[in-house]
């Protein structure tokens, strides 16, 4: 979410005001719905540029059609002060949409992963996209009551819950480990079993962890997003290097398509996760 609303921030500096002058779509999977059409777009103003979780939304004018793009685990957006000349071929191109304004300007969203998860729709309202019209509440703001609440809708492991954007909206994989080591909270600790401390210590921790990254994404141009995010990363993404807070060795598990990384000594009391698919605390 971070990176996200970094992203949003860009855009609404260098869109807004701007028109769509040409959408060419490059990855025809990549495309969720067909009416309203890209081109439709085309022709229109872009009047805001917002943020629903994880989607960026690209609204137009005149209540317009809505651009609206998850850029899911591998995806990215690539900010051009001149779009190259050259049109977008459809095929192995890792570009799934380039997006050319009328000021010459423009953007690319990209999917370099193998599993195609990036997603881009063209709806009348966000509110039309499922994703969209199911996500929980935002992280920044959510009081400790409600938070709370929403914790005990269900009986399962606290990374998880942080993960679901029907629950929480916003936080993926990087920052639930982040707010997790924060928090001194093992990943699959149940949350039916956090005390009141504890769920206060997350809370805090969520508010924290998430306020510092939005800071430190504001402001920066889109290119520098990701290697700001990887910098301000305490244990994730940090596989075998000491624990800033406590010196021990970060950890890993491995999952088919993720992973996570967690401090024994923060998270654990100094017991090591095991290493498998369905891990659980080794006793």
């Amino acid at each position: 979410m971070p990176e996200v609303e970094g992203l949003v921030t860009f855009l609404r500096d260098h869109a807004v005001g701007r028109v769509f002058a040409r959408v060419e779509v490059g990855a025809i999977w990549a495309l969720k719905t067909f009416a309203p059409a890209p081109q439709d777009l085309e022709g229109r103003g872009v009047a805001a540029v917002s943020r629903h979780g994880k989607w960026i939304d690209l609204a137009t004018a005149d209540d317009g059609p809505h651009l609206l793009v998850h850029l899911a685990k591998a995806g990215w957006l690539r900010w051009y002060d001149v779009v190259p000349a050259t049109a977008l071929k459809p095929g192995r191109s890792p570009i799934a949409l380039r997006v050319r304004l009328d000021d010459g300007a423009g953007f690319d969203v990209t999917e370099a992963g193998t599993h195609k998860r990036l997603a881009v729709h063209v709806a009348a309202r966000p509110e039309d996209v499922a994703g969209v019209a199911t996500l929980g509440p935002e992280p920044l703001g959510l009081g400790l009551e409600e938070f709370a609440a929403l914790l005990r809708r269900r009986n399962q492991q606290v990374k998880g819950a942080l993960r679901d954007q029907s629950l929480i909206e916003g936080i993926g994989n990087a920052y639930s480990d982040e707010i997790l080591h924060a928090a001194r909270l093992s990943p699959f600790t149940l949350t039916g079993s956090l005390g009141a401390e504890e769920v206060a210590r997350l809370h805090a921790a969520m508010g924290e962890v998430l306020a510092e990254a939005v800071a430190g994404a504001a402001g920066r141009p889109a290119a520098e997003l990701k290697d700001a995010k990887r910098a301000g990363m305490r244990v994730h993404g940090r596989t075998g290097q000491p624990c800033p807070v406590c010196g021990e060795t970060v950890r890993e598990v491995s999952f088919a398509d993720s992973s996570l990384q967690y401090c024994p000594r923060c998270q654990t009391g100094g017991k090591v996760l095991a290493d498998r698919r369905m891990s659980r605390l080794l006793r």
